[in-house]
């Protein structure tokens, strides 16, 4: 590729299969950068499944959904931590590594799930359901996480669920993640009203019309997904678990019910398998880019940070989730 790096050369063959080469240009300088201020700074990034390809790919050092994010965060040898991400993934890392710093390339990269609860709204519902565990998914705030008993991630929710030995919990904020854990434990579950803005639009409308239209095609979906569309499909699990059920499976035509980028990572590893992409974009997800995660790194700005007392209560219950 002429005027382009090496290195940056070397990095297409990883990506050639989801990225035109007529596009690969305008992503290289940015890679070739962010590769030198790892080095300088020594930093690492870490990054979501639902990352573009060229971060996923081409700059992360670990990646992964948020459970594997969470328990590696813990292990870095580094000075600094980006993570390519939404917010609370940044906190969870700042949680788990008090003594890095963490940057977030976008101070805007929120989530309309953990936004849907408060540290109010879960001092509340202790109140209404008193002596019930509360148990709360990883996509919330540090706050929330501080008002809770344990953590859990669409991975391991039903293992924490039943691991408290109790007969009922409260499980915050994802209403259809609790109802599809539900669905699998003999745990009553009262839950929250919250919701993805990715997943929430998922229909079984939709899986129906992908099988009229792709014959054979096995169906995967996030346990985000409202139950109903995750009864039509041939598999629920969360990122991890759709990626290894890809891998372990090689099912000659898949569709992933979640967010695009998933899709485009996981057909990176498997060529061989033909991916139908009927996707939702995360408009929060897609607000990282080299370019911030460049700018952060060069100006190392958006630290997160989180009050002492607020950090040790929060740290204490996603710790709780990594022991189960």
């Amino acid at each position: 590729m002429s005027g382009i790096s090496p290195s940056a050369a070397a990095l297409y063959s990883r990506v050639e299969k989801v990225i035109p080469a007529i596009e690969w240009p305008a992503f290289t300088d940015d890679i070739d950068a962010i590769l030198q201020l790892k080095r300088e700074r020594n930093a690492v990034i870490l990054a979501h499944n639902y990352q573009t390809p060229e971060i996923f790919h081409c700059v992360a050092d670990i990646v992964g959904d948020s459970l594997a994010l969470a328990r590696k965060a813990m292990d870095v040898e580094a000075d600094v931590i980006v993570l390519a991400g939404v917010h609370f993934m940044a906190e969870t890392a700042k949680l788990l590594s008090p003594g890095k710093t963490v940057l977030i390339p976008d101070m805007g990269a929120g989530c309309s799930l953990a936004d849907s609860i408060t540290p109010e709204d879960v001092r509340l519902m202790r109140q209404r359901h008193p002596g019930v565990p509360i148990v709360t998914y990883v996509n919330t705030s540090a706050a929330v996480k501080a008002e809770s008993d344990i953590c859990c991630t669409s991975g391991n929710a039903k293992a924490v669920v039943e691991s408290l030995g109790v007969p009922r919990v409260i499980m915050l904020p994802d209403e259809y993640l609790a109802r599809n854990i539900a669905a699998q434990t003999d745990v009553e579950i009262i839950a929250w009203k919250g919701h993805c803005e990715v997943h929430e639009r998922f229909t079984p409308e939709d899986i129906r019309e992908l099988r009229a239209a792709h014959p054979g095609v096995t169906v995967l979906a996030h346990p985000e997904c409202p139950p109903e569309v995750v009864a039509e499909a041939d598999f629920a699990g969360s990122t991890a678990a759709m990626s290894d059920y890809v891998g372990t499976e090689k099912p000659a035509r898949v569709v992933l019910m979640t967010e695009c980028s998933m899709s485009d990572n996981v057909a990176v590893d498997h060529p061989d398998v033909e991916f139908i992409r009927p996707c939702n974009l995360c408009p929060h997800m897609k607000r990282i880019t080299l370019g911030n995660i460049r700018t952060a790194l060069e100006q190392m700005h958006h630290q997160v940070t989180i009050e002492p007392e607020l950090s040790a209560r929060a740290r204490l219950a996603v710790e709780r989730m990594l022991a189960v």
